[in-house]
């Protein structure tokens, strides 16, 4: 990238009115942001209103790492370690509460940044993957199961689609 580009600053307003300036090319990560500087509608603080200052920051500490990360991946010979000191990162960047994680994944769909995504999502299917049903149920508040009824109905449609 340019150093003109590297230099340029944009701000980012929370939803809660927080504002926060970045390098525009750590910003640009985002797909949301990067087309809204595009189009020009960044001229002043460009607003989030679906991201709180709490969550924005974490995300902007997110985006500053992964950033770092690609300036540094020209040495082959730390291109290693660099990806080590990246998935550390990222495993500790999840370690969050519940509802922190839920409302990163939301804020990383809307501005579109897919790595955090991905990572966010995969951290909740891992939370899922080892438990049972009951535990799922409460731990993410799902209020009702199926009725016995329903469950026979599920039954014998799998039986019919498993066998036939």
């Amino acid at each position: 990238m340019s150093t003109e580009i590297e230099n340029k600053k944009v701000t980012l307003k929370s939803s809660d009115g927080k504002e926060f300036e970045i390098d525009e090319a750590v910003a640009l990560q985002s797909q949301t942001i990067k087309h809204m500087v595009e189009d020009g509608s960044a001229d002043n603080a460009i607003p989030l209103p679906q991201v709180t200052g709490v969550i924005l920051a974490k995300i902007i500490e997110y985006l500053k790492k992964h950033a770092e990360d690609k300036e540094g991946k020209n040495d082959d010979d730390n291109q290693t370690d660099q990806e080590k000191s990246l998935k550390k990162f990222d495993a500790d960047f999840v370690k969050v509460e519940q509802s922190v994680l839920f409302d990163l994944i939301l804020a990383a769909k809307y501005l579109n940044i897919n790595k955090l995504l991905d990572l966010t999502c995969q951290t909740v299917a891992d939370m899922i993957k080892v438990q049972s049903p009951e535990t799922i149920r409460r731990v993410f508040n799902i209020k009702k199961g199926f009725t016995p009824q329903e469950k026979e109905i599920i039954r014998k449609e799998y039986q019919s689609i498993h066998y036939n």
